[in-house]
Formats: structure tokens, sequence, C-alpha cells
């Protein structure tokens, strides 16, 4: 992409990113907690009772979306959410909720000690699994940047455009994406490319994001994306020009 091209993406409530300052060296997708514990058979959320279609409902559109953005050498990051063995960075009232409804943090289940690093469970399920020098965030929580050093990873490589994927919509992407734009950082959530245990959590978070002028960010479908950015690749290369390759 050329210096001084804007560049936007469809998206609502305001094409995205507000400025056109969109380029693989600027720009990054997380996708959060794409974890057997929240998408596979045994795990957390599966333990709980919830229907796992909906939190595997983005995976075909996350391995699209992540084909494409590897291809034109956009910056690519991943989270994990887990705790400590000995559980000393669970927050007790975590903990106690999830005694509650069934599936207590730290105790055994089919995939191993539910939420807990290192345990089969907490690993990324390899429908979407990071590529060698993807960057992976283990986080304690739901957001990505308490107890992180995401913030610093992204302000090092200069990223300034986020683009949400993963799950689940209403709670940890949502939470990291809140987070991001407190900090100055410029979102949108790929809707397609994410899941909630309830679909009525999904479409509401959806919602939110785009109350008062895009309060949090814009949101736009893996589809759009894809179709946008294809245009100016498509341009750029007639063109003669070449794509730039992020620092892993």
């Amino acid at each position: 992409m050329s210096n001084g091209t804007k560049i936007h993406i469809e998206s609502e409530p305001y094409p995205w990113p507000f400025d056109g300052n969109l380029k693989p060296e600027n720009t990054c997708i997380i996708v959060i907690d794409m974890q057997v514990d929240f998408c596979a058979k045994g795990g957390y959320v599966d333990s709980m009772g919830y229907d796992l279609n909906n939190t595997r409902a983005p995976i075909v559109p996350i391995q699209n979306t992540l084909a494409f953005l590897r291809k034109h050498g956009f910056h690519i990051l991943h989270t994990r959410e887990g705790h400590r063995p000995d559980l000393a960075d669970c927050p007790a009232n975590k903990r106690w909720r999830s005694k509650q409804i069934g599936a207590e943090i730290g105790s055994k289940g089919p995939c191993g000690r539910i939420l807990v690093v290192g345990e089969p469970g907490w690993e990324i399920i390899p429908e979407v699994k990071p590529l060698p020098g993807e960057i992976v965030i283990d986080k304690p929580g739901k957001g990505s940047f308490v107890g992180t050093n995401l913030d610093l990873i992204l302000k090092t490589k200069g990223i300034q455009n986020i683009m949400l994927a993963g799950v689940t919509t209403d709670v940890c992407v949502h939470t990291t994406m809140r987070h991001a734009n407190d900090m100055g950082y410029e979102c949108t959530l790929l809707t397609d490319c994410c899941g909630a245990t309830d679909p009525k959590n999904h479409d509401a978070a959806i919602s939110m994001i785009q109350m008062q002028g895009g309060v949090f960010g814009t949101v736009t479908t893996s589809e759009k994306l894809i179709a946008s950015l294809s245009k100016v690749f498509e341009t750029r290369e007639t063109a003669g020009e070449k794509k730039p390759l992020p620092e892993p």
C-alpha cells in the first residue's frame, strides 16, 4: 500500500479505520482464547453445559481470515486464558463462581485441570493454531491487557489498528476491545469470527459497540474485510508494488 493512500474497510457505524491509515505494518488481528476449554468437548464451556456450536461457529471464518492476512503480511496474535498450577493468580471470587456452576477452575476434567496453564484444555484448538513466529499472549483474566505485556508488544511493533476475533464475544473479546479503545487503539470486531455461549449475548455485544457513533470502534465481517483488502492488493500488485512483511 502506497504511502498517503487512505484505505477503509466497510464497517458499522463508520468506515474503519477512522483515519484510513491501514497497512500490514500497523495492523494486527488478535484471535482471542480459541482454546479447548472454550471450544471443544470436555472443556470448561462444555462442562458448564453450554452449546459448543456457538463457540465453534467462528472457526471457519477465522481460518479464512488468517489465511488471507498471513498471505499479505499482517501481524497475527493469539491469546490464551489460564492460571498458574498453584492458582495464585486466580481470584477467589472467580474460582468460587466457577465452582457454583459445576466447572471449578483448577479441578480435574476430561481435558485436564480446568483453565490451568499447561493442561490439554488450555491449548489452542488445532483448527486455528498459531504458526511459528506468531505471538501468543497468556493472560490470567478476561482482558488481554491486564497482567500481560500486550500493550508493550503492540507499541514496539508500531501497531495502531486491531481486528478482534475469538471467544467469547461478550466477555473476553469485548473486554479486550474496551481496554484497547481506552488505550487509543483503533478497533474493529469481526462478527462472524466471534462467538458467545448465548447468541443473544453475541448480538447485544455487537450492538453495544455501535452506540454513540462507535463508542468502542466498529463491527464488520470477514467477508467484507477480505473483499475490501483484496481490491487494494489487486490494484497494488497490478502497479508492481511489493508487499511489506512485518518483523516476526
